[in-house]
C-alpha cells in the first residue's frame, strides 16, 4: 500500500508543470507543500517552512503521505497553483529563478502565498503607484559608512532622487529612470538586503549601494524601480510588447571579478582591478564598492571588428597572473590577466556572448560616446 502511494505521488511529479519548482523553476523538485498543493525544490521548501501558517512541507520521497494528501496534490499541482497565486501578477514584477539571491526568492514566496499580492491588486500599491518615498541606508561615497537617506521615486518626474538631509529642499542626486538599473548584490555589499543602483552621470556609470533592514521594503523598492522603467519604456517604444520590454527593466551583471590590466601603451605594469561586465560596458574599479569606475570599455560586435582572444601578445611583460585575455577593438587592444584558468574561461565566455550579438541602433550612439570620452 505504501509503495502504491509513493508511486502515485512520483507519477504526479512527472505531470506537465510539476517537473520544475513552482516558485523558482529549479528542475526535478522533490518536495511539496501539501497545504498549497505545489511541488517545490529543497531550497524553496526551507522558505516555506518559515511560513507554517500558510504552507506545510514534506519530502516526496522520504516522508509518509496519506491518501487525502496525495489526492489534494493530484487535484492541484503547479499549473493550478500558478493560476491561483500568480493570476494578477504585474508583468514588471521580478519573478526570481533558482540562481537569484535568498532575499528575492523569500519575498516572492511570501508575496505569493502569505500576502496574496497577486490575487488582490490593492496589495501591489507599494510598487505600482508610480510614486514611492522612504528611507534607505546608503553607503557614503568616501568613508564607506552607511547613513539613513530619504529616497523619492517619481514616475511623473521620471526620476529617483535622494536627499542628504531630511529637510533639504534640493536632492543630492537626480537619477533619470531612463538610465536607472538596480541589482541585488548581497555578497559584495556585505548585507543580505544589499541593492546596487546605477545610473549615468555625464555618460559615466555611477554606483550607489543601499539596503533596508526589512526584506519586503527593499524588494518593494526594487519592483517600484522596475515598474517605473516599464512605464517609461512603454511610452518610449509605443509599439513594443510586454515580452520585449520586461528583459530591459533591470539587468544582472554578466560577470564580475578581479583581473589585472595594463594601460594603452602596454608598457606600464599590470594593476589588479575589479571588473564589472554590464551589457556592453566593461567597467573597472579600484575597489568593488567604488562610486565611479576608473575606466569603461565598450564591447561591440564581431561585425564591427571586436574580437576576444585567449592569451596575451608574446612580448607582454609585467603581469603576475598567467591566464591572459586580449580584446581587440577597432581602436586598440586591451590586455587582461586572470588568476585562474576557470576565471579566464568565464570571462572569455561573457565577452564572446556580447561580441556574438549584433549591435542595436541605439548601441552605436553609446559606442560613439565612448570614443569621445576624455
Amino acid at each position: 500500500m505504501a509503495k502504491e502511494k509513493k508511486r502515485a505521488l512520483l507519477e504526479l511529479l512527472h505531470r506537465d508543470g510539476n517537473q520544475l519548482c513552482a516558485d523558482c523553476g529549479a528542475p526535478d523538485p522533490d518536495w511539496a507543500s501539501y497545504t498549497l498543493g505545489v511541488f517545490i525544490c529543497l531550497s524553496c521548501s526551507g522558505i516555506h517552512r518559515n511560513i507554517p501558517n500558510v504552507s506545510k512541507v514534506k519530502s516526496v520521497r522520504l516522508d509518509a503521505w496519506d491518501e487525502a494528501q496525495i489526492e489534494f496534490m493530484a487535484c492541484n499541482g503547479n499549473h493550478a497553483g500558478r493560476a491561483k497565486y500568480e493570476s494578477k501578477m504585474p508583468s514588471f514584477y521580478y519573478k526570481p529563478t533558482f540562481s537569484d539571491c535568498q532575499l528575492l526568492r523569500e519575498q516572492w514566496i511570501r508575496a505569493k502565498y502569505e500576502r496574496k499580492e497577486f490575487i488582490y491588486t490593492e496589495k501591489q500599491e507599494p510598487y505600482s503607484a508610480g510614486y514611492r518615498e522612504g528611507f534607505l541606508w546608503k553607503r557614503g561615497r568616501d568613508n564607506g559608512q552607511f547613513l539613513s537617506r530619504k529616497f523619492v521615486l517619481t514616475e511623473r518626474e521620471g526620476a529617483l532622487k535622494y536627499f542628504n538631509k531630511n529637510d533639504a529642499k534640493e536632492p543630492k542626486a537626480i537619477m533619470k529612470i531612463e538610465h536607472l538599473n538596480a541589482t541585488f548584490q548581497p555578497a559584495k555589499i556585505g548585507n543580505p538586503h544589499g541593492l546596487q543602483i546605477t545610473y549615468l552621470k555625464d555618460n559615466s556609470t555611477r554606483n550607489i549601494f543601499v539596503y533596508h533592514e526589512d526584506g519586503k521594503e527593499i524588494v518593494d523598492w526594487f519592483n517600484a524601480i522596475r515598474a517605473a522603467r516599464f512605464h517609461y519604456l512603454q511610452v518610449a517604444f509605443p509599439g513594443a510588447s510586454d515580452i520585449d520590454l520586461v528583459p530591459k527593466l533591470s539587468r544582472n551583471y554578466l560577470k564580475e571579478g578581479y583581473m589585472e590590466k595594463t594601460g594603452p601603451k602596454q608598457t606600464e605594469g599590470f594593476k589588479k582591478r575589479w571588473f564589472t561586465m554590464d551589457d556592453r560596458r566593461l567597467m573597472y574599479f579600484k575597489d568593488p564598492l567604488d562610486a565611479f569606475a576608473r575606466g569603461e570599455v565598450f564591447i561591440g560586435s564581431k561585425e564591427n571588428s571586436y574580437t576576444v582572444l585567449e592569451g596575451l601578445p608574446p612580448s607582454t611583460q609585467g603581469h603576475h597572473w598567467q591566464h591572459g585575455i586580449t580584446i581587440v577593438t577597432p581602436d586598440r587592444k586591451f590586455l587582461f590577466a586572470c588568476e585562474t584558468e576557470s576565471d579566464q574561461r568565464e570571462w572569455i565566455a561573457a565577452f564572446q556572448k556580447v561580441i556574438n550579438r549584433p549591435m542595436l541602433p541605439q548601441e552605436y550612439a553609446v559606442e560613439a560616446h565612448f570614443k569621445h570620452k576624455p
